[in-house]
């Protein structure tokens, strides 16, 4: 079981690295929900690039996940509210192992799955995005759910509704490394470099082009 434990840390990692994710947040409008989004977004990533450590990172994210369960249960109708849920969710998997942590991916999953089918574009994709992100993270029968069919089919989908998605991008192209499908991640992680970039959230627009770049590093290491 400590092996889910090390799998879902990957994934968060992602989501996290995203994911994420994450997964890009813009604020349509100046409405209190884009704000609430928006915060919520720009502290996860305060939390997960900048904590001192790892008791640190725990305890913020647990925080950060009651404010985003609490979010859902006031916008329950909101897609975006539960995009950045499971992403949290998957974070908090990711720092604990055992049955806890696959319980926690489960509940992600389920989540994930309900705001795909609400708006499959929201947040640049975010829902297929942390989905496929999930399929290829967990492990498989008999451990676990993960299934890389599906998660193949998810990030494409997730690129294909997403043009400027840089998460989208990002987990496509590493769910391609993962397979040793080396020349095409290549060509998706160049891609993603040069989308456009986000400054209403600092951190994380000073952050992910690092983590896109250390990805870049080792595919080309592997070619």
């Amino acid at each position: 079981m400590r092996s889910i434990l090390r799998t879902m840390t990957i994934a968060a990692a992602g989501l996290a690295l995203s994911v994420a994710a994450s997964t890009a947040t813009r604020a349509a409008s100046n409405t209190a929900f884009d704000k609430e989004i928006l915060s919520i977004a720009e502290e996860w990533a305060t939390i997960k690039y900048t904590s001192k450590s790892s008791d640190q990172l725990h305890v913020g994210m647990d925080k950060l996940g009651s404010k985003a369960d609490n979010l859902v249960k006031r916008y329950p109708d909101h897609v975006e509210a539960m995009i950045w849920d499971g992403i949290i969710t998957s974070e908090r998997a990711s720092l604990t192992w055992g049955l806890t942590a696959l319980n926690l991916a489960t509940r992600e999953r389920d989540m994930l799955i309900e705001a795909e089918k609400l708006d499959p574009k929201a947040l640049d994709a975010g829902a297929p995005t942390s989905l496929g992100v999930l399929y290829y993270r967990v492990p498989g029968f008999p451990i676990g759910w993960g299934d890389n069919s599906k998660a193949r089919a998810l990030l494409t989908e997730a690129v294909q509704n997403a043009p400027n998605g840089r998460d989208a991008h990002y987990f496509y192209a590493d769910f391609l490394y993962e397979q040793g499908e080396y020349a095409k991640a290549e060509k998706i992680l160049i891609k993603a470099l040069a989308l456009p970039p986000h400054p209403e959230r600092p951190v994380w627009d000073k952050y992910f082009p690092l983590v896109m770049k250390n990805l870049l590093a080792r595919v080309r290491n592997k070619m």
